[in-house]
């Protein structure tokens, strides 16, 4: 047990006298919390908008308004002809053109019936979308508001209630995400380079004729990165806090244990490719594609996994990320206890033992 404590020292010292590496690990989680805090974020805000107004009367004034006063809009030109349109789009100065019909305002008032057309800028359609369901809100709460004025023979009524993030923050589903992803890049990445530097650096060698077996061998390069990796969870669940507002509303000891398997799951990938690779080039550069694509596809952070293909589907199952980002969304953002995350967590277990167990495996058969 002292030679192993000895060699977890030895592996302490070399990661803390790796400046670059240091940045890496713990620099690393408060760029990306910053970056998708602030500045990446899924809402549409400031679209600029073009109005080419035929009737120019009282409610089409309102209506452009209440266009420009909200904060998903910003009207930038007023247009005189439908011959204008497709050169604001291809110089790029709206994402959003409205057209008001002529005799806007009498259409609707004595007829109860007036058509707008909205036409958006689908080269990227998500945006589009969500731009042009923005502004149908705008004209429908004004329908509404004549509506009121008038008795009905029939109304439904809807009840909207958006449970766990009433706000709608982006906030609540990018902290999981980024928590997946940054422990899945650093815990398989800097956890194979490391064992491989040994390799190409003639070091393994002396390991080898180390009293300790090859197990511990193995564990001891791992031990360093755990405590690491660690850290970053507390400083991403601090940031998400204090400077996102982002509340935990299930059992925070729960939620670190759980993190706690997940970089044991992660460096026992890293293990596992540093056993099967011989330089810190192949190794990184698996790390990179092999893992953090598969991190953000199969996930679920980045693309509805319910959208995929069936196989796609399937194959999401043997990515471990797409169960730590259910377990993390599930306790921090629903509040929920160990019994509803209990098969992610099982899932998890098994994957870190067979990890483990190969990258072993691998490890005594290659250095025999």
């Amino acid at each position: 047990m002292k030679t192993f404590v000895a060699f977890i020292r030895k592996e302490f010292w070399h990661v803390l006298r790796d400046t670059r590496s240091l940045v890496i690990l713990l620099g690393l989680p408060v760029v990306m919390m910053i970056l998708f805090g602030f500045a990446l974020s899924s809402e549409v805000k400031n679209s600029n908008v073009a109005i080419l107004d035929y009737s120019n009367d009282d409610a089409s004034r309102l209506l452009i308004d209440r266009i420009d006063q909200s904060q998903y809009f910003s009207v930038k030109e007023r247009l005189t002809s439908e011959a204008q349109i497709e050169r604001v789009f291809r110089r790029g100065e709206a994402r959003l053109v409205i057209i008001f019909p002529q005799n806007f305002q009498e259409d609707l008032l004595h007829t109860n019936q007036v058509q707008v057309r909205m036409i958006g800028d689908a080269s990227d359609p998500n945006t589009s979308n969500i731009v042009i369901n923005y502004a149908s809100s705008i004209f429908r709460d004004y329908q509404n508001e004549l509506t009121q004025q008038k008795k009905l023979p029939y109304t439904i009524e809807t009840e909207t209630r958006m449970l766990y993030n009433p706000q709608l923050k982006s906030s609540y589903n990018f902290v999981p995400g980024v928590m997946t992803l940054i422990l899945m890049l650093l815990g398989a990445m800097m956890t194979s380079v490391s064992i491989v530097k040994e390799k190409e650096t003639g070091t393994m060698e002396i390991l080898l004729v180390s009293p300790m077996r090859p197990l511990l061998v193995v564990l001891s390069k791992a031990v360093p990165y755990l405590f690491l990796c660690f850290v970053d969870v507390i400083i991403i669940l601090l940031l998400a806090v204090f400077l996102l507002d982002m509340p935990i509303r299930g059992s925070l000891p729960l939620l670190l244990a759980e993190s706690l398997l997940f970089i044991i799951t992660t460096l026992s990938l890293g293990l596992l490719v540093s056993a099967v690779v011989d330089s810190q080039q192949t190794a990184m550069f698996l790390s990179l594609v092999g893992f953090l694509m598969p991190a953000l596809v199969f996930s679920g952070f980045m693309f509805p996994i319910e959208n995929m293909p069936l196989p796609l589907q399937i194959v999401s199952n043997i990515v471990p990320t797409k169960w730590y980002y259910s377990i993390v969304r599930a306790i921090m953002v629903k509040g929920l206890g160990f019994s509803y995350v209990a098969k992610q967590t099982l899932i998890l277990a098994i994957m870190t033992v067979v990890y483990l167990t190969v990258a072993i495996r691998k490890f005594k058969i290659r250095l025999a």
